[in-house]
Formats: structure tokens, C-alpha cells, sequence
């Protein structure tokens, strides 16, 4: 427990100025005593100290009252002044201790020490605090939660399970925690016997997702660690994709914050390694280029970020781009080179793989539209195949032609017999049979079948920047679309392109035939078909390839396994974390252990598109370090501690245990004087 402090010292001291000396003036003042005569002489002595008593200006003789009631009064002026002590209570009957492993947890804003090593000090101290017939458990949690020991009285036990909590770079989710530590309490024999409410101790900065969605039965302590001080810059946002029309060039975009409490400038890095594929697990980094960015706090105002601009010119400035040509594969990374002062280093670094440029490979099945056929050639595409339905149909049997060879097909106004199980599609006024998605024909009268748009989705990478309000269509399919499926454009007389996946399947679904609508005569159908080849090719977002969030597990194919090796029983997985073996199950996909650590990872023997896995936080929520000062969501009443302490209002002490009996005791020494 602290020294006390006094929250109303002002008041009291005014008060005490005022108090104390009218108290003692009450004991100068002589009384006016009407005279009478009295037949003895018994009480002159008596009377005779009174008058010396009461005289003024006379020297204060040892009165008992005098100080009970001075004491009375010091105590109630104190009691005034709210004095307050800092203490730490200690554990209760039953504990359930939450250690925060997080991403957050990681940074040295505690004199080096991480926020990790505190909260884990913390809860030791606090198992120290626990009585003979008290028990504890504890939970580890970051997004997911796991019980470290169970309920126990064993100190040393709780407190080697508290050491062994390791750091993870997952994000932060306490829903599960709570859960786990409601399942635990509600499964303990003292709890079912003495139905006592548990507490629960969250050791943690405060930082999670789920704070809108939690709720726990339980005394709540919430002891927030970490500093508001703590200076952390971030790489936030990582994307790398390819040039569409120029395979061999990449644009990397990166997007840093400040979550310091000060203005400050940082450099990005972008470091390149190309990958051998003679030898994939030979990884050597070299500094390319350089990119500079200034950075206005994250928890600043607008108005905070003008005047800063106005007074000192400086403009945040927190994205950078680079472009390179990359002609094989390689692994790029950028870093933040601001490292004096920064607490987080999970969030310094982020990686991305880049495979090498692959032409996208197209077949267009019609018998014959000019306008498909001249915007294919218009494309950048590795020898773009147009056949008649007759000879696509025959394709299947012959393994050069395969169909399933190509990463796109386009059909024109024909119904396919046969598509390949897996792939991207385009139908142009037709409609595969087997699929949810349901087409039936127009039968509505020819004077009434032009149809306009009557909105679309702006937002969707395939209509970006398009405007789809000029376009006019004729005939149309009545397209039934499942819930699961996204309606692109919809029509005056239901949709006109609808984008459905099936299984492994991507189909992008054109309800009208182009020759019956004016869109080849219109600027936005070559920008169409540009982007929804590049879509349904490489993704919406065109990523050079995925990387993965902390706690991620990568689900590798069967197919990318028997590719290189169906006799393999077992790969090893190596990265931060060291080298782990992973048996392969005999038949099916399998998915590696959860990446908890931000990194490069690989696997050995190096499978097809998984030689080099990317894990990067890219987490706003983790690198923002200011911790919670309330406990995380909304839980009713609950004790936030300070600095591992919690704070202690002694005024009602002094009260309750001193001015209320020393009033009993000047009462009653009062009515003795009287009655002698």
C-alpha cells in the first residue's frame, strides 16, 4: 500500500483555518454567571477554577476535552481533504487469472522490459497474495484462448505454468477467454459448493476486436499495462500485384502509421531475394531503394493536424509506392527504419512472395463475334485460342487441347456441354446446366424486351471506374441468382451480370447476348473485359501471391502434393519458430500448424506455389499501443488497478473508525464532568 495522498486538500485546509481556532476561542471565553448567595462554602473552590477557566487571555490549562474534541475535529478535516492509498488486494476464494500473449504484448515500453514479462509478474505476485483455502487458475489468450494450468492451491505450479507464456504476434480476442474462464469456474467443486462468485484478473493492455460483444459473470479486475506514452511506427498495409499489361513489372503500395505521441519522419526500405529454384531454401536480401514518409500521431485531432501543418509545414504523408520489374521469382520486403524509441518490432517488417510472371491463357468457344474476338487480341495474352462449340466439345478427349489448360474461357451465346471441374468462366447469354444458379428465357413481347440499368456495383474490382448507366440491352435471361452469389449489374427487368461460385468454379454470367445490346459500341466494354479478365485470373486484388495473418493455418491441396510427390509421408515446416515435422494424412488436403510468429516460413521438401509462406501483422489494432484505461467492453461494474494497484478511498476509515467512537468517548467524558 502507498503513502496517502489527499484529493480535496484545498477545501479541508480552508476549512481547518476556520475550525480549529474557533474551537479554542470557545475555551478563552469567560461565562456570564448570575450571582447568588449561597449558605456554604463548599463549591468556592470549585466555582473559583471555573472563573479561571473562562477567563480570557489566560494560559490553557491540560483539558481532556479540549483534545478529544481538537482530535475530533483533525479527523473529520481529513476525512474532508478525501485522502486515498493505492493497494493491491489480493487474490480472492476462487481466481481465474488472463495473461494477454498478443501481438501488443511484445513491446519494450516498461524500461525495456516487454508488456509480457509485467503481466506475467503481476499475476505471480498476485498468486503470492492467495489464502490457505484459495485456488487459482490460469488462462493464455491472444485470439484464441487456452487453460495454462486448471484450478489449483499449488503456488508453485501456478507460478512455473505463468513463466512458460509464451509470446505470440496473433491478434487480440477476449470473447474466448471469458467463455473459458466461465467454463472453468462453473466446473470447479468449491465453486458448485459455495456458489461464490469467481473473480477473474485480465492482465492485458486492453487492446481487442470483440469489445462490443463481451459479457462475463464474474468480479472483474482489470489491471491495464503498458505506457500511453509508448512510440511505435508501423507497416499497416502491404499490397504487391503484377501489371495486367506488363507482367514482369510490380507495384508495391505500403502504408505506415504513428501511434507515438509526437510528429516524427521514417524511411522505408524495400529489400529484394530472389528465389533460386534450384535451391528455394537460399534466402539473401538486398537493399533496393529507399522511400521517405512523415508521420502526424494517429490519436491527433484534424484540428491538431492543421495547426501542426500551418506552423510547421509538415503534411502527413504516410504511403509510398515503388515499381520494379521482377522478371523471375523473388521475395520482396519493406521495412520501417525508424528504430530509436520504437517499442514493437513485429509491425517494423513486412514480406510478400512474388512468383514468376505467367501470361494469362485464354479460349474464347463462338461461331464467330468480331468484337469478343478483337478485344482478346487487343490483350496481353499468351496465345489467346478461339474454337467453334464442335471443337471445344472434342477438346476434352485430347490432352493438347485440353481445355482445363486455360485460366479463362468465354463462352458466346453457347450453352457448354462439359466444363472443366475446376477454372474461370464467362457466358455471354447462356447458361451452363448443373449449377445453382437458374436461367429461363425471355417470353416477354419483342417491342418490350429493351432494358436499361438500374444500378451496379461501383465498388467491385471487375466495374471499377466504369459507368454502366448508357448501356442498353435487348433479350435477356431471367436469372434466379442464390443468396451466395453477387449481382454486379442489375437490370430494369432483374440482373444483367452476376458473379456465382460453385465448388472450385467461377462463373461470370452475362444475361444478354452483346450483339443484342449497343455495349461494344461503348468505351466501358474493352475496360470490362480487361477487368474481369484480370479478376477472375488473379483475384480481386491481383496479389503476386498470399501472405498470411499471425495464428493463420495454410490448407495445402492434395493436387500441389502429388505434383511433386504422392510418397511423401511427412514435410517439415521451418521458420521463427524453429523446425517442426507435419505428418501428411494418406488421402485429402491437409493444413499446417497455426503461424503464430511474423516471418518467412518454408517447407521442405518445397511444395508447388507453397515453397515460401509470408506472415505479416498488418494489424492497426496491435500496433496501436495507448492502452485501454476502461476494461474491454461492456461488463458492469468492474475494478481497474493502476499500475497493479487499485485505488483505496480512506475517508469513510476515518470516519467509521475514528471520528465515530472518539465521539463516544468525548460524550461520555463530557456527561462524567457534568454529573460530579
Amino acid at each position: 500500500m502507498t503513502f496517502p495522498h489527499f484529493l480535496n486538500i484545498g477545501p479541508a485546509a480552508i476549512a481547518a483555518s476556520i475550525a480549529i481556532p474557533a474551537l479554542i476561542i470557545l475555551y478563552f471565553l469567560k461565562l456570564r454567571r448570575r450571582e447568588m448567595e449561597v449558605s456554604s462554602t463548599l463549591l468556592w473552590k470549585k466555582a473559583i477554577q471555573d472563573l479561571q477557566v473562562n477567563a480570557p487571555f489566560q494560559r490553557l490549562r491540560r483539558n481532556l476535552l479540549l483534545f478529544l474534541q481538537l482530535l475530533l475535529l483533525i479527523l473529520l478535516l481529513l476525512a474532508l481533504a478525501r485522502p486515498i492509498a493505492n493497494m493491491a488486494p489480493g487474490a480472492g476464494k476462487l481466481t481465474v487469472i488472463l495473461i494477454d500473449r498478443s501481438a501488443s504484448m511484445s513491446a519494450t515500453d516498461l524500461k525495456g522490459r516487454t508488456r509480457l514479462d509485467e503481466a506475467k509478474k503481476r499475476a505471480k505476485d498476485l498468486i503470492g497474495t492467495m489464502g490457505r483455502d484459495g485456488t487459482a487458475a490460469v488462462i493464455a489468450f491472444d485470439d484464441k484462448a487456452e487453460t495454462v494450468h486448471p484450478f489449483s492451491s499449488d503456488a508453485q505450479s501456478l507460478r512455473k505454468a505463468i513463466d512458460d507464456i509464451k509470446p505470440t504476434d496473433r491478434p487480440t480476442r477476449l470473447k474466448l477467454a471469458y467463455q473459458l474462464a466461465e467454463a472453468q469456474s462453473n466446473f470447479n467443486p468449491d465453486q458448485l459448493r459455495s456458489n461464490v462468485r469467481p473473480d477473474v484478473w485480465l492482465f492485458s493492455d486492453g487492446k481487442t476486436l470483440d469489445a462490443k460483444e463481451l459479457s462475463i459473470k464474474a468480479e472483474l479486475h482489470y489491471d491495464p499495462i503498458g505506457s500511453p506514452d509508448a512510440d511505435n511506427v508501423g507497416i499497416v498495409s502491404l499490397s504487391a500485384k503484377r501489371n495486367y499489361q506488363r507482367p514482369t513489372e510490380v507495384e508495391v503500395f505500403v502504408r505506415l502509421a504513428n501511434y507515438g505521441p509526437a510528429p516524427m519522419k521514417a524511411d522505408v526500405q524495400l529489400s529484394i531475394a530472389p528465389i533460386d529454384p534450384a535451391n528455394p531454401s537460399h534466402i539473401q536480401f538486398q537493399a533496393s531503394r529507399v522511400a521517405g514518409t512523415s508521420l502526424l500521431p494517429t490519436r491527433w485531432t484534424d484540428a491538431q493536424r492543421e495547426k501542426e501543418e500551418k506552423d510547421h509545414g509538415l503534411v502527413n504523408k504516410e504511403s509510398v509506392a515503388f515499381k520494379l520489374e521482377l522478371t523471375t521469382a523473388a521475395i520482396l520486403k519493406v521495412e520501417q527504419l525508424h528504430k530509436d524509441g520504437d517499442t514493437l518490432a513485429a509491425d517494423d517488417v513486412a514480406q510478400v512472395v512474388v512468383p514468376p510472371p505467367k501470361p494469362l491463357r485464354a479460349l474464347l468457344v463462338t461461331d464467330g463475334n468480331w468484337f469478343l474476338e478483337h478485344v482478346m487480341s487487343s490483350m496481353n495474352l499468351q496465345s489467346p485460342r478461339t474454337m467453334v462449340p464442335s471443337a471445344y466439345e472434342a477438346a476434352f478427349d485430347n490432352d493438347k487441347e485440353n481445355p482445363a489448360q486455360y485460366d479463362v474461357i468465354l463462352f458466346d451465346a453457347y450453352k457448354p456441354k462439359r466444363i472443366p471441374p475446376a477454372g474461370s468462366f464467362i457466358h455471354f447469354g447462356s447458361l451452363p446446366d448443373g449449377l445453382k444458379l437458374k436461367a429461363d428465357k425471355d417470353t416477354s413481347p419483342a417491342e418490350d424486351r429493351i432494358t436499361g440499368v438500374l444500378d451496379w456495383r461501383r465498388d467491385h474490382p471487375i466495374l471499377h471506374g466504369l459507368h454502366m448507366n448508357l448501356l442498353n440491352v435487348g433479350q435477356i435471361l431471367h436469372l434466379d441468382v442464390p443468396l451466395e452469389s453477387e449481382t454486379l449489374v442489375e437490370g430494369v427487368r432483374g440482373p444483367l451480370i452476376v458473379l456465382d461460385r460453385e465448388g472450385k468454379q467461377t462463373h461470370l454470367v452475362l444475361a444478354f447476348d452483346i450483339w443484342q445490346s449497343n455495349w461494344p459500341r461503348l468505351k466501358s466494354f474493352p475496360a470490362f473485359m480487361e477487368q474481369a479478365m484480370q479478376f477472375l485470373a488473379l483475384g480481386s486484388e491481383m496479389d503476386v501471391r498470399q501472405s498470411y495473418t499471425p495464428g493463420s493455418t495454410p490448407r495445402i491441396p492434395r493436387a500441389n502434393l502429388e505434383r511433386l510427390d504422392p510418397t511423401i509421408k511427412t514435410v517439415s515446416l521451418i521458420g521463427p519458430e524453429g523446425s517442426r515435422s507435419i505428418a501428411i494424412p494418406a488421402a485429402g488436403d491437409f493444413a499446417l500448424p497455426s503461424l503464430d510468429k511474423v516471418g518467412l516460413y518454408r517447407l521442405d521438401p518445397p511444395i508447388p506455389q507453397y515453397e515460401q509462406l509470408a506472415v505479416n501483422l498488418l494489424d492497426a489494432n496491435e500496433s496501436d499501443l495507448v492502452p485501454e484505461t476502461t476494461a474491454p467492453g461492456d461488463i458492469g461494474q468492474t475494478i481497474v488497478r493502476a499500475g497493479g494497484k487499485s485505488r483505496v478511498e480512506l475517508w469513510w476509515w476515518l470516519v467509521a473508525c475514528g471520528a465515530l467512537p472518539l465521539l463516544f468517548i468525548e460524550w461520555w467524558v463530557y456527561t462524567r464532568r457534568v454529573h460530579l
